[in-house]
């Protein structure tokens, strides 16, 4: 029998160690699993950190574009309108002159009418 109990030894030592192998494929298996969802979810934490970084970046240069040429643009219609009220005054110089000119010519013409008669 101790042949036996020898054998029967063994075989409860390769069963243990087939247990214990496979306890370690399990554990070294779930490691993966568990560092490859790990490693997935460092993954998009770092996607996300880098897109709302550029995005932020976009949102600054289009500001920036933005405010330019606001500015522009109020500089552009502060010198069309310097330039309409220069336009303004000069045309009301202009008209001032003319309608001297007109009233001058009609009071001529009214006293030419009153002493002649005629026009």
């Amino acid at each position: 029998m101790t042949e036996d109990k020898k054998t029967n030894d063994a075989l409860d030592a390769l069963q243990r160690i087939r247990e214990a192998e496979e306890k370690a494929r399990k554990i070294i298996q779930d490691a993966r699993e568990t560092k490859a969802a790990k490693i997935i979810q460092d993954a998009d934490d770092e996607a996300k950190k880098i897109k709302e970084r550029y995005l932020n970046q976009a949102r600054q240069k289009a500001e920036q574009r933005k405010n330019a040429i606001v500015q522009r643009a109020a500089k552009e219609a502060g010198e069309i309108n310097k330039k309409a009220e220069e336009e303004v005054v000069s045309l009301k110089k202009k008209a001032e002159k003319a309608m001297t000119g007109a009233v001058s010519r009609v009071t001529e013409k009214i006293k030419e009418f009153l002493e002649k008669g005629e026009l």
